[in-house]
């Protein structure tokens, strides 16, 4: 730490009614922090050798997009995962964090998170942001791994994941093209009534969309979408969901071969279980929820990709015509 360099140091911590197993499984597994991480849009892998992390985050902090490189070293035997972030975005010199799960009983456990950060200047202003925002996203993540954790005997079925996909006789860029200019299908499918798109960093985009349903009511979602130019994908994550879904992360990918091109629409979701009587009516279950996402979802998916095929397919056969 630089001479005269303030150390921001907190704790935070939760009783949760769920082994420490289950706890420290939700904590561990990085690539899925956006369906169980509240504030966390993305997370990339970058090198992973069984004990250590190297990633890079998209989260949503204080309402902006924000990213960084951190390493995150696991220790199962003591269930603890320590991470640090690698040239951490202005204001924040330094940040690490410490997740550790401590057993209390075959079905209970106390779940704690420490950060400790430095700030580039330690004005007041900038130290009661930073500690502001530390405290609200880090309750925010306690809350929903104790939500989870504590449904663990249904927390399987209560994430649900699938793709579809489709063949394209067409250039990938073509396709890629329509994918990343969302702003253009409300002009163009039929259930979309609404999307606002702005993109303020570049590849990284913020939509609020309005879909009807077969029932023909009207859903408003909000969506971070982190965009892969030259690896052909397109991830997403909704930060405000319809009732019946509490995370939902997706991805478009498109993946061209020499005979054309494939594109896959990959979803997961979790499932607000205290919300299917609500939104399915009396007496529904958490499969019909599943069964009800699945083909919402997928009927969704299946028509910007079936239009994606259509405008490449058609360019192409508007060129040999030409």
């Amino acid at each position: 730490m630089a001479p005269g360099e303030h150390m921001h140091q907190g704790s935070w911590s939760i009783e949760v009614a769920a082994p420490a197993g289950v706890v420290y499984g939700l904590i561990a597994d990085a690539e899925r922090w956006p369906l169980f991480l509240p504030p966390v849009v993305h997370v990339e892998r970058l090198d992973f050798d069984g004990r250590e992390d190297r990633l890079h985050t998209w989260s949503v902090v204080d309402g902006r997009i924000r990213s960084w490189f951190s390493r995150c070293v696991q220790d199962p035997s003591a269930r603890r995962v320590e991470c640090r972030q690698i040239d951490p975005q202005p204001p924040v010199r330094t940040m690490s964090g410490v997740w550790r799960v401590e057993e209390r009983g075959p079905a209970a456990c106390r779940l704690v998170l420490q950060h400790e950060f430095t700030l580039l200047d330690d004005r007041p202003e900038s130290a009661a942001w930073a500690e502001r925002v530390v405290d609200a996203d880090s309750r925010a993540c306690l809350a929903r791994l104790k939500h989870l954790a504590e449904r663990w005997p249904v927390l399987d079925e209560l994430v649900l994941s699938f793709e579809d996909e489709v063949r394209v006789n067409g250039p990938a860029e073509l396709v890629h093209d329509f994918l990343y200019r969302a702003e253009d299908w409300a002009r163009a499918l039929a259930h979309v009534e609404r999307v606002d798109l702005v993109e303020d960093q570049p590849g990284v985009q913020r939509m609020a969309m309005d879909t009807r349903g077969a029932d023909g009511a009207v859903h408003t979602t909000e969506s971070v979408r982190v965009c892969f130019p030259h690896a052909g994908r397109l991830v997403h994550k909704q930060t405000v969901t319809p009732a019946l879904v509490a995370a939902h992360t997706g991805e478009w990918q498109v993946v061209p071969d020499a005979y054309g091109v494939t594109v896959v629409s990959q979803h997961s979701v979790v499932v607000r279980d205290e919300a299917i009587e609500q939104v399915l009516g009396p007496g529904a279950d958490l499969a019909r929820a599943r069964r009800h996402l699945r083909e919402a979802l997928g009927r969704h998916s299946l028509a910007v990709l079936g239009l994606a095929r259509h405008r490449a397919e058609t360019a192409i056969e508007l060129l040999h015509a030409a």
